[in-house]
């Protein structure tokens, strides 16, 4: 299990950043995520894996003005 926005959700081997991204079939832009203490920028969210047991925590672009 890994625990994102203080919900549990379902661990695979192997799963990526981009993998969790997929299954939440989230409509935010995500620019930056949080793996425990490590922070991981999108353009290694396809080659970052998430260890059983993570804290995930999702940052999305926000837009202003």
């Amino acid at each position: 299990m890994i625990r994102i926005k203080g919900k549990n959700f379902t661990w695979r081997e192997g799963m990526t950043v981009t993998d969790l991204l997929k299954d939440l079939d989230d409509s935010y832009t995500y620019i930056l995520v949080r793996i425990n203490d490590k922070q991981v920028s999108r353009p290694n969210f396809d080659k970052t894996l998430i260890p059983d047991n993570a804290e995930v925590f999702l940052i999305s672009m926000i837009a202003g003005g």
